[in-house]
C-alpha cells in the first residue's frame, strides 16, 4: 500500500510541474512562452573586459536552467535588459598598518524587465551583491573566476526572483 501511495504522489508531482501548472521554484511565467537577454553594457566606472557579455550569459543560462521558456533574440513574451552600473573593489577592514585586512568586490546592475503578457509587472530595478577576499590576496585567475561566479550567482537569481518568481 505505500508504495502504491509514493507511486502516486510521484505521479501527481510529474504531471503538476510537467504541464505547468505548478512549479517548485516558485516560478511563474503565465503565458510566456519565450524571453530575451538584451545585452547588458558595462558602464561603470571600473571597467573588467568581458564582464558584460558574462553576465548576459550568466542570466541566460539561469533562465533556461529554471524556466521552460525558450531563448529567443527577439520579439519575446518577457524581455530583460540593462546595464552594469558599478564594479567596485574597496577595503572593508583595515590592520593596524593601513593595510586591508579584507577586501570587497562590489557589482550593480540596473535592468528593466518587461512582461509582454502581463505588462502590470513591468519593472526597472537595481540589483547589488558582493564578495568578500582576504585584503592580502589579489583579484586575478580562479580568486576573480570564484568571485564573480558567486556574486553572478545571487544577482542572476535576485533577478528572476523579482520578475517570476512569487517570493
Amino acid at each position: 500500500m505505500k508504495k502504491l501511495t509514493y507511486l502516486l504522489l510521484i505521479v501527481i508531482c510529474t504531471i503538476f510541474t510537467s504541464c505547468g501548472i505548478y512549479s517548485f521554484t516558485g516560478i511563474d511565467v503565465g503565458d510566456a512562452e519565450s524571453f530575451q537577454v538584451n545585452y547588458f553594457q558595462n558602464n561603470a566606472l571600473l571597467i573588467e573586459p568581458g564582464l558584460d557579455r558574462d553576465f548576459t550569459l550568466a542570466l541566460q543560462d539561469r533562465l533556461v536552467n529554471q524556466t521552460n521558456l525558450n531563448l529567443v533574440n527577439s520579439n519575446a513574451d518577457l524581455i530583460y535588459e540593462g546595464e552594469i552600473t558599478e564594479y567596485r573593489i574597496s577595503p572593508t577592514t583595515a590592520r593596524a598598518n593601513s593595510t586591508a585586512a579584507q577586501n570587497r568586490l562590489t557589482i550593480s546592475v540596473k535592468v528593466s524587465f518587461y512582461n509582454k503578457k502581463k505588462e502590470e509587472n513591468d519593472f526597472e530595478k537595481s540589483f547589488t551583491f558582493f564578495y568578500d577576499y582576504a585584503g592580502s590576496e589579489q583579484l586575478i585567475g580562479s580568486q576573480k573566476d570564484t568571485a564573480l561566479e558567486e556574486i553572478f550567482e545571487r544577482l542572476t537569481q535576485d533577478i528572476i526572483n523579482a520578475s517570476i518568481a512569487n517570493w
